[in-house]
């Protein structure tokens, strides 16, 4: 199993200095691969060009690129830029993020996701492989037939054959979708005792195919991490950026990840938390997750109970652990990703 280092969205609480150590360092200890995020703050592309200038060998993944933020032709030539830029080092992930960013920040409809994302991966993968782009879909035309446009491929060549594309899904049919159309799955909030429930999705997906299987496929969690012999404190290091997620990362209506932890066993704990955080209780959401749900979708607590931790998710069939250190400042995250290293050599 892999490690990966997920740095995050840039500048909350970290300076560009600090955000460079910490890269720098993983690339030290081994990890394979490092992941920055955005939402409506830092954007990805930049920062990972950023660091394809001040690193060598740890590749560089987008966790993610939002779709409604970038047309399918420009995410091909932002990935292929990068992957020039870093000496074939490039990872796109790519996702649909949510209504409210897709729809309040980039004006583009939340509709239709599965056809829309299916096409968008197939027009990157087109544009990638310097073909002309002539397309006819349900949610994307290239050329647009009732104007000027040309056929146009892309005039820079990627150093990969083939940049690997990651999916971030959270729900059945677009895991299904990221088994069927990606080379890997980006999933948050992943337990690893329920696995063996998402691999079949992914299977049925990559059977849509002919001749694909998940052989090579990489699953890829991001895992908040905090290894300290006080249990109770690496919980709470933990909390608030569950209560987010699982209380307020969306509506009542419609939050994937409440979802999940439904699914995981924890109904009544899911609603309780999402409750409270609607209603602006946000620390009482927090108290409100048990112990049993942050253990099984963090790394949290002594080393020893982190290193079995890390076998489950290895043996599960986890290809790479992207690695949150939960910590405040940059010191402090350094000294968990070289815990994290030791523990999984």
């Amino acid at each position: 199993m892999r490690l990966g280092v997920h740095i995050g969205y840039w500048g909350l609480g970290l300076s560009a200095d600090d955000q460079l150590r910490i890269v720098q360092e993983a690339e030290r200890l081994g990890y394979d691969s490092v992941w920055t995020a955005e939402a409506y703050g830092s954007d990805a592309a930049t920062i990972l060009g950023w660091l394809a200038g001040r690193t060598e060998t740890i590749r560089l993944g987008s966790a993610i690129f939002q779709m409604p933020g970038r047309s399918p032709a420009m995410t091909a030539m932002t990935a292929a830029t990068l992957d020039q830029l870093s000496g074939g080092r490039m990872l796109l992930g790519i996702g649909s993020s949510g209504p409210q960013v897709a729809e309040g920040w980039h004006g583009q409809r939340f509709a239709r996701q599965i056809t829309r994302t299916r096409e968008y991966v197939a027009v990157v993968r087109k544009a990638l492989a310097r073909e002309r782009l002539e397309f006819s879909g349900e949610t994307l035309q290239l050329p647009l037939p009732d104007g000027p446009g040309r056929a146009l491929k892309l005039t820079i060549a990627p150093v990969q054959a083939s940049i690997p594309i990651y999916l971030a899904a959270i729900g059945p049919k677009n895991t299904t979708l990221a088994g069927e159309i990606a080379d890997g799955w980006l999933p948050t909030l992943l337990s690893p005792e329920h696995l063996d429930e998402f691999r079949p999705l992914l299977a049925a997906g990559a059977a849509r195919v002919a001749g694909k299987t998940l052989e090579g496929f990489d699953i890829a969690p991001m895992v908040n991490v905090m290894i300290s012999d006080d249990v109770a404190a690496a919980r709470d290091a933990m909390r608030p950026f569950l209560a987010l997620y699982i209380g307020g990362m969306g509506s009542r209506e419609q939050n994937f990840y409440n979802g999940l932890a439904v699914r995981y066993g924890f109904a009544d704990a899911a609603r309780e938390v999402q409750d409270l955080y609607l209603d602006g209780k946000r620390d009482e959401a927090a108290a409100a997750l048990p112990d049993a749900l942050i253990d099984a979708v963090t790394l949290c607590g002594p080393a020893d109970r982190v290193r079995d931790r890390l076998a489950v998710y290895a043996e599960a069939g986890v290809g790479t652990m992207i690695l949150s250190p939960m910590a405040s400042d940059a010191d402090s995250r350094l000294e968990q990703l070289r815990l994290v290293a030791e523990l999984a050599a």
